[in-house]
């Protein structure tokens, strides 16, 4: 979740709304990414999204079954969906999105193998979210 920290910080110097995510592999980073929605003026371009579609090619393949996502907050539930298509193995994330998150609007959307940890370092990951929304207020 460090990791996903560092890309999330990373989205925040450059005026990303800072989500991180870091896709493993049998123990090694294939993918690590953040929001790039501004760059790219592209609202699906969140950094769930990108990963997926890093670890994809870095595994030559769509399925990211035996794969762990490490992301900051909670997905949303595009990212939820794609995350379901993916057949990733394991969800790890940070912060709960009480308003947009996944399990408020598509709990059902996650493959049904996929495990799912919540909480990891959620008050950093928290806390970086909010200060940056209140920055922007």
């Amino acid at each position: 979740m460090q990791k996903a920290l560092a890309e999330a910080r990373q989205a925040l110097a450059e005026g990303e709304i800072p989500i991180g995510a870091i896709i493993v592999c049998q123990d090694r980073i294939i993918a690590r990414s953040h929001n790039l929605t501004e760059m790219l003026n592209d609202v699906t371009a969140h950094a769930e999204m990108q990963a997926i579609t890093a670890a994809a090619n870095e595994l030559g393949g769509k399925y990211l079954t035996d794969c762990t996502l490490y992301v900051t907050v909670e997905p949303c539930t595009m990212c939820a969906g794609a995350l379901g298509w993916s057949q990733v193995s394991r969800i790890v994330y940070g912060a709960e999105d009480e308003k947009r998150g996944y399990q408020r609007y598509a709990p059902h959307a996650l493959h049904p193998k996929t495990t799912v940890t919540k909480g990891v370092l959620e008050e950093e990951c928290r806390r970086l979210i909010q200060d940056f929304f209140k920055s922007k207020r």
